[in-house]
This record gives structure tokens, C-alpha cells and sequence, in this order.
């Protein structure tokens, strides 16, 4: 290594610390989706619903219910559950208290596993 090519090295700042790449948990990457999707809704509810007054029929509103939902059930289930609410809510519905429904327990895969490693081999044999 010559003495000119250190010196340029060293003017381009070879010493300087290396970014690292931000390495997230797997918790967090299942979790991303619901956080931004309630992210979105509390937009929303900052910006748009306050020019639009309390219209909602159901207590607790739309937007409170859809993020309860995502919170509770995950972003593909409570999105569902909110669009459902959403398409309750309309001129011939009564409205009123709409809570959203508990979550389901869920059952371990290890669980799921070992229950199907029991079963009978009879029990998925074609008859003919």
C-alpha cells in the first residue's frame, strides 16, 4: 500500500463508522401492518372527523370501533369487522352500543400439531 493512496483514504474518511441496517423483531414485522393501519385511522380522526361532527349512529363511533378491532384481532380480522360496521352504518339501521367482539383463543401450533399427529389414519382414507 503506498503512502498517496492511505493519505486519500484517509481525506475521504475511511474511518468513518459504517450505518448498520435497523434489524427489527419478528414481533414487530407482524405487528407493523395493525400499527399502520391505526396510524391511518387516528389521521383521520384528527383531520377529517372533526369537520364532519358526530354523525355515527353506534356508540362507540366507527373509527374508535375499527381501531379497537385492529387492536384486538390483528389487521385482516379487525379490518373485517370494521368494514362489516361500516356497512351496518347506514339510514335504516337503529344504531346503539356495538362493542367489538372478544378475541378468539388461539390455539399453539405445537398444539395443533400433536393433535393432528393423533389422529386415526382411518379417519381420512377415500372410500370407493
Amino acid at each position: 500500500m503506498s503512502a498517496a493512496s492511505a493519505e486519500s483514504r484517509a481525506r475521504r474518511g475511511a474511518h468513518r463508522p459504517v450505518a448498520r441496517p435497523v434489524r427489527l423483531s419478528r414481533q414487530a414485522l407482524h405487528d407493523l401492518p395493525a400499527t399502520v393501519m391505526v396510524g391511518m385511522i387516528r389521521v383521520y380522526q384528527v383531520v377529517v372527523s372533526p369537520m364532519t361532527g358526530p354523525t355515527c349512529k353506534y356508540y362507540p363511533s366507527c373509527s374508535h370501533y375499527a381501531v379497537t378491532a385492529i387492536r384486538t384481532h390483528g389487521a385482516l380480522r379487525g379490518t373485517g369487522l370494521a368494514l362489516w360496521r361500516i356497512l351496518r352504518c347506514n339510514p335504516w339501521s337503529l344504531g346503539g352500543v356495538d362493542d367489538v367482539p372478544p378475541a378468539r383463543p388461539r390455539a399453539n401450533r405445537s398444539e395443533q400439531r400433536a393433535a393432528a399427529d393423533h389422529e386415526t389414519p382411518d379417519a381420512h382414507a377415500h372410500q370407493h
